[in-house]
Protein backbone atom coordinates (compact mmCIF):
# COMPACT_ATOMS: atom_id res chain seq x y z
CA UNK A 1 0.00 0.00 0.00
CA UNK A 2 1.19 3.53 -1.20
CA UNK A 3 1.34 5.44 2.57
CA UNK A 4 1.30 9.05 1.52
CA UNK A 5 2.07 12.20 3.75
CA UNK A 6 0.92 15.79 2.25
CA UNK A 7 2.76 18.17 4.70
CA UNK A 8 4.91 20.05 2.27
CA UNK A 9 2.83 22.97 1.39
CA UNK A 10 1.06 23.33 5.60
CA UNK A 11 2.86 26.60 5.52
CA UNK A 12 2.22 28.32 2.28
CA UNK A 13 -1.00 29.94 3.48
CA UNK A 14 1.33 31.82 6.06
CA UNK A 15 3.87 32.71 3.75
CA UNK A 16 4.92 36.49 3.17
CA UNK A 17 4.85 36.88 -0.62
CA UNK A 18 7.78 38.91 -1.00
CA UNK A 19 9.64 35.77 0.42
CA UNK A 20 7.80 33.33 -2.25
CA UNK A 21 10.44 35.12 -4.80
CA UNK A 22 13.51 33.69 -3.61
CA UNK A 23 11.97 30.05 -3.92
CA UNK A 24 13.74 29.01 -6.97
CA UNK A 25 16.61 26.82 -8.14
CA UNK A 26 19.77 28.79 -6.20
CA UNK A 27 17.65 27.90 -3.05
CA UNK A 28 17.15 24.27 -3.78
CA UNK A 29 20.86 23.95 -4.20
CA UNK A 30 21.16 25.73 -0.87
CA UNK A 31 19.10 23.37 0.57
CA UNK A 32 20.28 20.09 -0.70
CA UNK A 33 23.88 20.93 -0.18
CA UNK A 34 23.16 21.92 3.81
CA UNK A 35 23.90 19.78 6.53
CA UNK A 36 20.87 21.24 8.46
CA UNK A 37 18.83 19.74 5.61
CA UNK A 38 19.65 17.17 3.49
CA UNK A 39 20.68 14.23 5.90
CA UNK A 40 17.06 14.33 6.81
CA UNK A 41 15.97 14.97 3.02
CA UNK A 42 17.74 11.87 2.65
CA UNK A 43 16.73 9.96 5.41
CA UNK A 44 12.97 10.68 4.68
CA UNK A 45 13.27 9.52 1.25
CA UNK A 46 15.08 5.84 2.29
CA UNK A 47 12.71 5.63 4.85
CA UNK A 48 9.47 5.99 2.00
CA UNK A 49 11.41 3.65 0.01
CA UNK A 50 11.75 0.96 2.38
CA UNK A 51 8.25 0.97 3.48
CA UNK A 52 6.80 1.14 0.07
CA UNK A 53 9.32 -1.78 -0.74
CA UNK A 54 8.30 -4.24 1.77
CA UNK A 55 4.58 -3.55 2.24
CA UNK A 56 4.70 -3.96 -2.16
CA UNK A 57 6.49 -6.94 -2.08
CA UNK A 58 4.19 -8.51 0.43
CA UNK A 59 1.41 -7.78 -1.71
CA UNK A 60 2.61 -8.84 -4.98
CA UNK A 61 3.66 -12.45 -2.82
CA UNK A 62 -0.36 -12.40 -1.80
CA UNK A 63 -1.64 -11.39 -5.37
CA UNK A 64 0.27 -14.01 -7.00
CA UNK A 65 0.41 -16.49 -4.71
CA UNK A 66 -2.67 -17.37 -3.14
CA UNK A 67 -6.16 -18.21 -4.52
CA UNK A 68 -8.51 -15.70 -5.63
CA UNK A 69 -10.70 -15.85 -2.86
CA UNK A 70 -8.00 -15.22 0.01
CA UNK A 71 -6.24 -12.78 -1.62
CA UNK A 72 -8.38 -9.71 -1.75
CA UNK A 73 -8.90 -9.80 2.36
CA UNK A 74 -4.94 -10.50 3.04
CA UNK A 75 -3.98 -7.51 1.52
CA UNK A 76 -6.03 -5.19 3.15
CA UNK A 77 -5.30 -6.69 6.47
CA UNK A 78 -1.73 -5.75 5.23
CA UNK A 79 -2.86 -2.17 4.57
CA UNK A 80 -4.41 -2.26 8.17
CA UNK A 81 -1.41 -4.33 9.93
CA UNK A 82 0.93 -1.13 9.00
CA UNK A 83 -1.99 1.30 9.85
CA UNK A 84 -2.84 0.10 13.35
CA UNK A 85 0.07 0.93 15.46
CA UNK A 86 -0.52 5.33 14.28
CA UNK A 87 -3.37 4.35 16.18
CA UNK A 88 -1.69 3.78 19.31
CA UNK A 89 2.01 5.34 19.20
CA UNK A 90 1.24 8.45 17.45
CA UNK A 91 0.54 10.35 20.45
CA UNK A 92 3.64 9.04 21.86
CA UNK A 93 5.53 9.81 18.95
CA UNK A 94 4.04 14.03 18.88
CA UNK A 95 4.76 13.51 23.12
CA UNK A 96 8.66 12.56 22.29
CA UNK A 97 8.94 15.10 19.22
CA UNK A 98 7.78 18.14 21.62
CA UNK A 99 9.96 16.67 24.58
CA UNK A 100 13.44 15.37 23.22
CA UNK A 101 15.45 16.05 20.82
CA UNK A 102 13.99 15.52 17.56
CA UNK A 103 17.32 14.36 16.00
CA UNK A 104 18.22 11.81 18.77
CA UNK A 105 15.08 10.20 18.20
CA UNK A 106 15.21 9.98 14.87
CA UNK A 107 18.68 8.24 15.02
CA UNK A 108 17.55 5.78 17.51
CA UNK A 109 14.26 4.65 15.46
CA UNK A 110 16.18 4.25 12.12
CA UNK A 111 18.78 2.48 14.47
CA UNK A 112 16.19 0.19 15.46
CA UNK A 113 14.74 -0.46 11.58
CA UNK A 114 17.89 -2.28 10.97
CA UNK A 115 16.41 -4.71 13.12
CA UNK A 116 13.28 -4.50 11.57
CA UNK A 117 14.87 -5.09 8.14
CA UNK A 118 16.61 -8.63 9.63
CA UNK A 119 13.36 -9.66 10.63
CA UNK A 120 11.79 -8.93 6.72
CA UNK A 121 15.18 -10.31 5.52
CA UNK A 122 15.20 -13.68 6.94
CA UNK A 123 10.82 -13.79 6.29
CA UNK A 124 12.05 -13.82 2.41
CA UNK A 125 14.92 -16.68 2.89
CA UNK A 126 12.33 -18.72 5.54
CA UNK A 127 9.82 -17.89 2.72
CA UNK A 128 7.55 -17.22 5.74
CA UNK A 129 4.22 -14.96 5.16
CA UNK A 130 3.71 -14.51 9.27
CA UNK A 131 7.16 -13.53 9.71
CA UNK A 132 7.08 -10.97 6.39
CA UNK A 133 3.33 -10.03 8.11
CA UNK A 134 5.34 -9.16 11.79
CA UNK A 135 8.00 -7.10 9.63
CA UNK A 136 5.21 -5.09 8.07
CA UNK A 137 3.55 -4.48 12.00
CA UNK A 138 6.81 -3.34 13.27
CA UNK A 139 7.99 -1.23 10.38
CA UNK A 140 4.24 0.49 10.98
CA UNK A 141 5.67 1.04 14.73
CA UNK A 142 8.70 2.99 13.16
CA UNK A 143 6.35 4.87 11.04
CA UNK A 144 3.72 5.91 13.66
CA UNK A 145 6.76 7.25 16.07
CA UNK A 146 9.14 9.20 13.10
CA UNK A 147 5.92 10.59 11.66
CA UNK A 148 5.57 13.70 14.07
CA UNK A 149 9.19 13.65 14.60
CA UNK A 150 10.33 14.48 10.97
CA UNK A 151 7.58 17.14 10.75
CA UNK A 152 8.88 18.69 13.85
CA UNK A 153 12.36 18.71 12.46
CA UNK A 154 11.70 21.47 9.26
CA UNK A 155 10.97 24.37 11.30
CA UNK A 156 13.87 23.54 13.94
CA UNK A 157 16.51 24.44 11.39
CA UNK A 158 14.99 26.31 8.48
CA UNK A 159 14.05 30.12 8.32
CA UNK A 160 10.59 31.53 7.18
CA UNK A 161 11.83 32.06 3.64
CA UNK A 162 13.12 28.56 3.20
CA UNK A 163 10.23 26.46 4.77
CA UNK A 164 7.52 25.88 2.25
CA UNK A 165 10.55 25.42 -0.68
CA UNK A 166 12.33 22.53 2.42
CA UNK A 167 8.85 21.08 2.84
CA UNK A 168 8.23 20.74 -1.05
CA UNK A 169 11.47 19.03 -1.18
CA UNK A 170 10.79 16.66 1.05
CA UNK A 171 7.05 15.99 -0.40
CA UNK A 172 9.15 15.23 -3.95
CA UNK A 173 11.45 12.66 -2.04
CA UNK A 174 8.54 11.05 0.05
CA UNK A 175 6.48 10.44 -3.77
CA UNK A 176 9.67 9.59 -6.03
CA UNK A 177 10.44 6.95 -3.12
CA UNK A 178 6.87 5.79 -2.95
CA UNK A 179 6.84 4.99 -7.21
CA UNK A 180 10.30 3.63 -6.60
CA UNK A 181 9.43 1.37 -3.59
CA UNK A 182 6.52 -0.09 -5.17
CA UNK A 183 8.77 -0.61 -8.40
CA UNK A 184 11.71 -1.72 -6.86
CA UNK A 185 9.03 -4.36 -4.59
CA UNK A 186 7.73 -5.66 -7.27
CA UNK A 187 10.45 -6.69 -9.34
CA UNK A 188 11.61 -8.24 -6.05
CA UNK A 189 8.82 -10.41 -5.77
CA UNK A 190 10.16 -11.41 -9.62
CA UNK A 191 13.58 -12.30 -8.40
CA UNK A 192 12.60 -13.85 -5.25
CA UNK A 193 14.62 -17.03 -6.62
CA UNK A 194 17.44 -15.33 -4.88
CA UNK A 195 16.50 -14.61 -1.56
CA UNK A 196 19.92 -13.74 -0.50
CA UNK A 197 20.55 -11.28 -2.56
CA UNK A 198 17.06 -9.42 -1.89
CA UNK A 199 17.93 -9.88 1.52
CA UNK A 200 20.94 -7.92 1.39
CA UNK A 201 19.68 -5.36 -0.47
CA UNK A 202 16.83 -4.90 2.30
CA UNK A 203 20.10 -4.79 4.82
CA UNK A 204 21.68 -2.22 2.21
CA UNK A 205 18.79 0.21 2.33
CA UNK A 206 18.37 -0.03 6.45
CA UNK A 207 22.27 0.72 7.19
CA UNK A 208 21.98 3.34 4.55
CA UNK A 209 18.66 5.03 6.47
CA UNK A 210 20.29 4.89 9.34
CA UNK A 211 23.64 6.63 8.09
CA UNK A 212 21.91 9.55 6.69
CA UNK A 213 20.09 10.21 9.62
CA UNK A 214 23.79 10.66 12.14
CA UNK A 215 23.82 14.01 9.99
CA UNK A 216 21.15 15.52 11.36
CA UNK A 217 21.60 18.63 13.30
CA UNK A 218 20.80 18.45 17.22
CA UNK A 219 16.97 19.92 17.76
CA UNK A 220 16.44 20.21 21.44
CA UNK A 221 12.97 20.44 22.98
CA UNK A 222 11.01 23.92 23.44
CA UNK A 223 9.22 22.90 26.22
CA UNK A 224 11.77 20.43 27.94
CA UNK A 225 9.10 20.49 31.08
CA UNK A 226 6.58 18.33 29.05
CA UNK A 227 5.59 15.01 30.66
CA UNK A 228 5.49 11.97 28.43
CA UNK A 229 2.98 9.52 29.43
CA UNK A 230 3.30 5.71 29.72
CA UNK A 231 0.04 5.04 29.16
CA UNK A 232 -0.19 5.66 25.35
CA UNK A 233 -4.33 5.12 25.79
CA UNK A 234 -4.52 7.96 27.99
CA UNK A 235 -2.19 10.30 25.69
CA UNK A 236 -4.38 9.28 22.44
CA UNK A 237 -7.41 10.09 24.17
CA UNK A 238 -5.85 13.47 25.60
CA UNK A 239 -5.01 14.39 21.92
CA UNK A 240 -8.05 13.74 20.69
CA UNK A 241 -10.31 15.79 23.10
CA UNK A 242 -7.70 18.27 22.20
CA UNK A 243 -8.15 18.26 18.88
CA UNK A 244 -11.90 18.26 18.77
CA UNK A 245 -11.64 21.39 21.18
CA UNK A 246 -10.46 23.44 17.75
CA UNK A 247 -14.13 22.87 15.63
CA UNK A 248 -11.56 23.81 12.85
CA UNK A 249 -8.78 21.58 13.26
CA UNK A 250 -10.72 18.75 13.91
CA UNK A 251 -13.10 19.33 10.95
CA UNK A 252 -9.49 19.67 9.08
CA UNK A 253 -8.83 16.54 10.84
CA UNK A 254 -11.43 14.64 9.85
CA UNK A 255 -10.80 15.54 5.80
CA UNK A 256 -7.58 14.68 5.57
CA UNK A 257 -8.66 11.09 7.51
CA UNK A 258 -11.24 10.53 5.07
CA UNK A 259 -8.61 10.79 2.25
CA UNK A 260 -6.04 8.90 3.93
CA UNK A 261 -9.03 5.84 4.32
CA UNK A 262 -10.40 6.17 0.61
CA UNK A 263 -6.81 6.18 -0.66
CA UNK A 264 -5.86 2.91 1.31
CA UNK A 265 -8.87 1.02 0.07
CA UNK A 266 -8.31 2.22 -3.61
CA UNK A 267 -5.63 1.06 -2.95
CA UNK A 268 -6.14 -2.42 -1.82
CA UNK A 269 -9.09 -2.60 -4.12
CA UNK A 270 -8.29 -2.04 -6.91
CA UNK A 271 -4.62 -4.36 -7.71
CA UNK A 272 -7.17 -7.27 -6.94
CA UNK A 273 -9.63 -6.42 -9.39
CA UNK A 274 -7.14 -6.14 -12.31
CA UNK A 275 -5.37 -8.75 -11.57
CA UNK A 276 -8.86 -11.24 -11.26
CA UNK A 277 -10.66 -9.30 -14.00
CA UNK A 278 -8.28 -8.59 -16.62
CA UNK A 279 -5.14 -10.89 -15.98
CA UNK A 280 -3.31 -8.29 -15.10
CA UNK A 281 0.72 -9.40 -15.06
CA UNK A 282 3.57 -7.96 -12.59
CA UNK A 283 4.35 -4.89 -14.78
CA UNK A 284 0.79 -3.48 -15.22
CA UNK A 285 0.43 -4.10 -11.27
CA UNK A 286 3.23 -1.67 -10.92
CA UNK A 287 2.23 0.73 -13.27
CA UNK A 288 -1.06 1.11 -12.02
CA UNK A 289 0.62 1.39 -8.29
CA UNK A 290 2.65 4.06 -9.51
CA UNK A 291 0.17 6.13 -11.77
CA UNK A 292 -1.93 6.14 -8.58
CA UNK A 293 1.28 7.72 -6.34
CA UNK A 294 2.62 10.24 -9.51
CA UNK A 295 -1.41 11.37 -9.48
CA UNK A 296 -1.10 12.44 -5.53
CA UNK A 297 1.85 14.40 -6.28
CA UNK A 298 0.46 16.13 -9.16
CA UNK A 299 -2.82 16.74 -7.78
CA UNK A 300 -0.63 18.14 -4.91
CA UNK A 301 1.15 20.20 -7.21
CA UNK A 302 -1.74 21.31 -8.74
CA UNK A 303 -3.52 22.71 -5.06
CA UNK A 304 -0.52 25.04 -4.61
CA UNK A 305 -0.17 25.95 -8.17
CA UNK A 306 -4.11 27.01 -7.90
CA UNK A 307 -3.89 28.54 -4.60
CA UNK A 308 -1.29 30.52 -5.94
CA UNK A 309 0.29 30.53 -1.50
CA UNK A 310 -3.17 30.52 -0.36
CA UNK A 311 -5.00 27.92 1.75
CA UNK A 312 -8.54 27.14 -0.97
CA UNK A 313 -10.77 25.56 1.36
CA UNK A 314 -14.01 25.77 -1.15
CA UNK A 315 -11.39 23.41 -3.15
CA UNK A 316 -11.96 20.36 -0.72
CA UNK A 317 -15.33 19.67 -1.21
CA UNK A 318 -15.05 20.05 -5.30
CA UNK A 319 -12.18 17.44 -5.43
CA UNK A 320 -14.40 15.19 -3.23
CA UNK A 321 -17.00 15.04 -5.97
CA UNK A 322 -13.66 14.45 -8.32
CA UNK A 323 -12.99 11.64 -6.32
CA UNK A 324 -16.64 10.42 -6.17
CA UNK A 325 -17.14 10.24 -9.76
CA UNK A 326 -13.58 8.16 -10.11
CA UNK A 327 -14.43 5.43 -7.69
CA UNK A 328 -18.15 4.89 -9.30
CA UNK A 329 -17.01 4.85 -12.94
CA UNK A 330 -13.87 2.43 -11.97
CA UNK A 331 -16.01 0.56 -10.18
CA UNK A 332 -19.03 0.39 -13.27
CA UNK A 333 -16.42 -0.25 -15.81
CA UNK A 334 -15.20 -3.37 -13.97
CA UNK A 335 -18.35 -4.63 -12.86
CA UNK A 336 -18.75 -7.19 -15.81
CA UNK A 337 -15.04 -7.60 -17.18
CA UNK A 338 -13.88 -11.10 -17.14
CA UNK A 339 -10.50 -12.24 -18.19
CA UNK A 340 -10.08 -14.49 -20.99
CA UNK A 341 -7.18 -15.84 -19.92
CA UNK A 342 -5.04 -14.32 -21.73
CA UNK A 343 -2.30 -11.79 -19.53
CA UNK A 344 -2.39 -8.11 -19.89
CA UNK A 345 0.89 -6.64 -20.26
CA UNK A 346 1.37 -2.93 -20.40
CA UNK A 347 1.30 -2.80 -24.89
CA UNK A 348 -2.15 -4.51 -24.29
CA UNK A 349 -3.24 -1.87 -21.11
CA UNK A 350 -1.79 0.97 -24.04
CA UNK A 351 -4.40 -0.33 -26.57
CA UNK A 352 -7.22 -1.54 -25.04
CA UNK A 353 -9.83 1.16 -24.40
CA UNK A 354 -11.68 0.15 -21.28
CA UNK A 355 -8.41 -0.67 -19.56
CA UNK A 356 -7.50 2.76 -20.17
CA UNK A 357 -10.79 4.07 -19.35
CA UNK A 358 -9.11 1.93 -15.28
CA UNK A 359 -5.91 4.26 -15.64
CA UNK A 360 -7.38 7.72 -16.31
CA UNK A 361 -10.16 6.64 -13.39
CA UNK A 362 -7.26 5.31 -11.03
CA UNK A 363 -5.20 8.72 -12.13
CA UNK A 364 -7.85 11.07 -11.83
CA UNK A 365 -8.88 9.86 -8.15
CA UNK A 366 -5.39 10.46 -7.31
CA UNK A 367 -5.12 13.75 -8.75
CA UNK A 368 -8.39 14.55 -6.80
CA UNK A 369 -7.03 12.77 -3.98
CA UNK A 370 -3.81 15.43 -3.69
CA UNK A 371 -6.13 18.25 -4.80
CA UNK A 372 -8.59 17.30 -1.88
CA UNK A 373 -5.72 16.91 1.20
CA UNK A 374 -2.83 19.19 0.68
CA UNK A 375 -5.32 22.26 1.66
CA UNK A 376 -7.36 20.24 4.29
CA UNK A 377 -3.28 19.30 5.85
CA UNK A 378 -2.46 22.53 5.64
CA UNK A 379 -5.07 24.60 7.29
CA UNK A 380 -4.27 21.84 9.98
CA UNK A 381 -0.69 22.97 10.49
CA UNK A 382 -1.71 26.66 10.04
CA UNK A 383 -4.09 26.74 12.93
CA UNK A 384 -1.67 25.25 14.97
CA UNK A 385 0.40 26.12 17.68
CA UNK A 386 4.16 26.07 16.89
CA UNK A 387 4.43 24.36 20.68
CA UNK A 388 1.88 21.88 20.60
CA UNK A 389 2.12 21.34 16.69
CA UNK A 390 3.91 17.59 16.55
CA UNK A 391 1.34 16.51 18.88
CA UNK A 392 -1.46 17.63 16.51
CA UNK A 393 0.13 16.22 13.66
CA UNK A 394 0.23 12.88 16.09
CA UNK A 395 -3.59 13.71 16.60
CA UNK A 396 -4.24 13.92 13.06
CA UNK A 397 -2.38 10.76 12.22
CA UNK A 398 -4.69 8.83 14.99
CA UNK A 399 -7.16 9.93 12.91
CA UNK A 400 -6.17 8.43 9.78
CA UNK A 401 -5.32 5.87 11.48
CA UNK A 402 -8.94 4.74 13.29
CA UNK A 403 -10.49 5.60 9.90
CA UNK A 404 -7.77 3.44 7.94
CA UNK A 405 -8.45 0.80 10.07
CA UNK A 406 -12.07 1.22 10.38
CA UNK A 407 -12.04 0.75 6.68
CA UNK A 408 -9.98 -1.83 6.12
CA UNK A 409 -12.46 -3.92 8.46
CA UNK A 410 -15.12 -3.04 7.00
CA UNK A 411 -14.14 -3.78 3.65
CA UNK A 412 -12.43 -7.14 4.78
CA UNK A 413 -16.16 -8.44 6.05
CA UNK A 414 -17.99 -6.90 3.02
CA UNK A 415 -15.25 -9.64 1.14
CA UNK A 416 -15.70 -12.03 3.32
CA UNK A 417 -17.98 -15.42 2.36
CA UNK A 418 -21.45 -13.88 4.02
CA UNK A 419 -21.85 -11.12 1.81
CA UNK A 420 -19.16 -11.98 -0.25
CA UNK A 421 -19.26 -8.26 -2.62
CA UNK A 422 -16.74 -8.04 -4.88
CA UNK A 423 -13.88 -5.18 -5.28
CA UNK A 424 -16.07 -3.19 -8.19
CA UNK A 425 -19.17 -3.08 -5.93
CA UNK A 426 -17.05 -1.78 -2.83
CA UNK A 427 -15.42 0.57 -5.06
CA UNK A 428 -19.03 2.22 -5.94
CA UNK A 429 -19.83 2.48 -2.66
CA UNK A 430 -17.07 3.99 -1.84
CA UNK A 431 -17.47 6.46 -4.23
CA UNK A 432 -20.81 7.30 -3.19
CA UNK A 433 -19.80 7.78 0.34
CA UNK A 434 -17.43 10.53 -0.96
CA UNK A 435 -20.35 12.02 -2.35
CA UNK A 436 -21.89 12.00 1.39
CA UNK A 437 -18.74 13.06 2.59
CA UNK A 438 -18.00 16.20 0.38
CA UNK A 439 -21.03 17.50 1.17
CA UNK A 440 -20.65 17.26 4.67
CA UNK A 441 -17.17 19.00 4.81
CA UNK A 442 -18.95 21.59 2.60
CA UNK A 443 -21.14 22.29 5.85
CA UNK A 444 -18.70 22.06 8.78
CA UNK A 445 -15.09 23.44 6.89
CA UNK A 446 -14.87 27.23 7.32
CA UNK A 447 -15.85 28.64 3.26
CA UNK A 448 -12.24 30.71 3.93
CA UNK A 449 -9.37 30.71 5.46
CA UNK A 450 -8.23 32.45 8.68
CA UNK A 451 -5.13 32.22 10.35
CA UNK A 452 -4.60 32.13 13.74
CA UNK A 453 -3.92 35.96 14.17
CA UNK A 454 -7.11 36.81 11.92
CA UNK A 455 -8.97 34.26 13.80
CA UNK A 456 -8.58 36.05 17.08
Amino acid sequence: MVRLEPYSLAVTGMMHPDKAQKAGPALVLRLMSARRFAPLFWCQFLSAFNDNFVRNMLAMIILFRMEEKSAGPLITLAVGLFILPSLFLSALGGEMADALDKAMLARRLKGAEILVQALAASAILMDSLPLLYLALFALGVIAALFGPIKYGLLPDHLALDELTMGNALIEAATFIAIVLGLIVGAQAYAYLREPFWTGAQMMALALACWLTSLGIPAAPSCESNLRIKANVFASTKNLLVHLHMDRRIWAGGLAVSWFWMTGALALSLVPVMIKQRLGAGLDVETAISAIFAIGIGLGSFLAALIGGGRILMGQIPLAGLAMAFCLIDLGFASLDLRSDGAELTLYSLAINPLALRLAFDIGGLAIAGGMFVVPAFAAVQAWSQENRRARNVAGVNILNSIFIVGGTLIAASLQGPVLDLTESSLLIGLGVWNIAAALTFYIILPKRFTNMREAA
